[in-house]
């Protein structure tokens, strides 16, 4: 396999491996059925934030538009799961998720911002995965489909990254983000033995 083209993506540590595109590429099946998954755990984390702070109005109005278009994605990969014969059903998480929520403090305000950040970290590495989805997938159909939502994905780190702003010093957001890409880079040192759009 070629290596891959695309550079380091604004706020992550490091480039996703060829290993994951492989593994990627060669489970399609799997990688849609987690797709879908992650669109409606993405759409759930903007609305855990906007009923944790509903006073923080920013944060509702910027966040109540991503929740709406994560539903929109959410609804477009069942469709091409519809076109593949592939049947909603359950999944095992890979340990990513887990781990980055892992490192979210408990106390306010460091809790708004680490979870501001490991948003938009996620958001981020799900941009890079989608447009390396769209570069290399066999099927020119949903490589197109890919390649059509990283500007989404991109727009959403980037909301995510700006609320933390409208919040916090520029300096202790800086901080806190070295510390927390660091610790996302070292997660996916080790590819998870099964498909995952964060494995």
């Amino acid at each position: 396999m070629e290596s891959a083209t695309m550079g380091k993506i604004n706020l992550l540590v490091s480039a996703t491996s060829e290993d994951w595109i492989e593994q990627a590429i060669n489970n399609l099946g799997i990688i849609l059925l987690d797709h879908s998954h992650c669109e409606r755990k993405a759409a759930g984390v903007a609305l855990n934030l906007m009923f944790r702070y509903p006073s923080y109005a920013s944060l509702v109005r910027k966040l109540t538009a991503i929740a709406q278009e994560e539903l929109e994605h959410f609804e477009q990969v069942n469709q091409w799961l519809d076109k593949w014969g592939i049947p909603l059903a359950p999944l095992n998480s890979p340990p990513y998720g887990a781990k980055l929520k892992a490192q979210i403090r408990h106390q306010e305000p460091d809790r708004l911002l680490d979870s501001l950040l490991i948003s938009a970290l996620i958001e981020a590495r799900s941009h890079e995965r989608l447009g390396l989805l769209g570069e290399y997938c066999p099927d020119p159909d949903l490589g197109k489909f890919y390649r059509g939502l990283m500007a989404s994905e991109a727009r959403h780190y980037g909301i995510y990254w700006l609320l933390a702003a409208d919040y916090f010093e520029r300096t202790v957001i800086e901080q806190r983000l070295e510390t927390l890409a660091a610790i996302e880079s070292e997660i996916l040192t080790t590819l998870h033995p099964e498909p995952r759009i964060h494995s």
